[in-house]
C-alpha cells in the first residue's frame, strides 16, 4: 500500500514538472515568434522597428513644455505666440451648433502625405482631441457648445479618424468647419522626431452633432 501511494505521488510530481516545462517552452517559443504565422511575425518585426512615439516627453530637458502640443498651462495667447495653434478656436462664437439631442462625434483629419508612423499619428491625434476639448470647454456653462461637449463625454466620446493628402485640403476643411460654427483645431509639429518643424499634421473637427460634422468631413475616407 505505501508503495502504491509513493508511485502515485511520483506520477503526480512528474506530470506537474512536465506540464511546467512544456508551458515554459511554449511561452518562450511564442514570444520569439517561432510558433506564429510568417505574416504575423513580419508585422511584429515592423512594429519593433517603428520609432516609439511614446518616448517623447511632455517636458524637455530644461523643464520647458515641448511645442508639438498646445501649452495648456500658459493659455491660448501663449500657444499662439509660440506657434502651437493655427488660428483661434471657434467655440466662443459657434452659431451653427444647436443642442438638439443628436449624437455627437469628433473627427480627426490626418495628413497622409507626411509619412507619419502609426505612433506619430496617434500622438498628433491625441493633441488634436485635447485641443478641441479645451476650445469647447471655454464656452459658457449654459451654452449649446458646453451641452454638446457634455453629451459627447457621457455617450462614449466618439472619435473618427479620416485622411487627406495635403495641407491645402486640410485648411479648406477648417475653413468650412468654422463657417458652420464648428470647433476646428489644427496641430503643428515641432519637428523633433520625424517631420519638418511647423508641419500641420492633424485637424480636429468637433465634437459636434453628426449632421453638422458630416457636412465638412463626410466625404473623406477612413484612415
Amino acid at each position: 500500500m505505501p508503495s502504491d501511494q509513493g508511485a502515485q505521488t511520483g506520477i503526480i510530481l512528474t506530470t506537474a514538472l512536465a506540464t511546467f516545462v512544456t508551458g515554459w517552452l511554449f511561452g518562450v517559443f511564442t514570444t520569439r515568434g517561432y510558433l506564429i504565422s510568417p505574416g504575423l511575425a513580419e508585422e511584429r518585426r515592423r512594429f519593433h522597428r517603428d520609432p516609439v512615439e511614446s518616448d517623447e516627453s511632455d517636458v524637455d530637458e530644461d523643464d520647458t513644455l515641448l511645442d508639438h502640443a498646445p501649452n495648456w498651462a500658459n493659455g491660448v495667447q501663449a500657444d499662439r505666440r509660440q506657434g502651437l495653434r493655427v488660428g483661434a478656436g471657434a467655440a466662443a462664437a459657434a452659431p451653427g451648433i444647436v443642442d438638439n439631442g443628436e449624437e455627437c462625434k469628433l473627427v480627426l483629419v490626418v495628413r497622409t502625405d507626411l509619412g507619419m508612423t502609426k505612433g506619430k499619428i496617434a500622438a498628433q491625434c491625441s493633441h488634436a482631441t485635447l485641443a478641441c476639448f479645451k476650445a469647447l470647454s471655454r464656452a459658457a456653462p449654459d451654452s449649446p457648445q458646453r451641452k454638446v461637449l457634455s453629451r459627447w463625454e457621457k455617450l462614449g466620446q466618439a472619435k473618427i479618424a479620416v485622411q487627406v493628402k495635403g495641407q491645402d485640403e486640410m485648411l479648406e476643411l477648417r475653413r468650412r468647419a468654422r463657417a458652420l460654427g464648428l470647433t476646428a483645431e489644427v496641430i503643428q509639429d515641432a519637428g523633433r522626431t520625424q517631420i519638418e518643424a511647423g508641419s500641420m499634421t492633424v485637424l480636429g473637427v468637433g465634437p459636434a452633432p453628426k449632421s453638422l460634422v458630416d457636412q465638412v468631413t463626410g466625404h473623406l475616407k477612413l484612415l
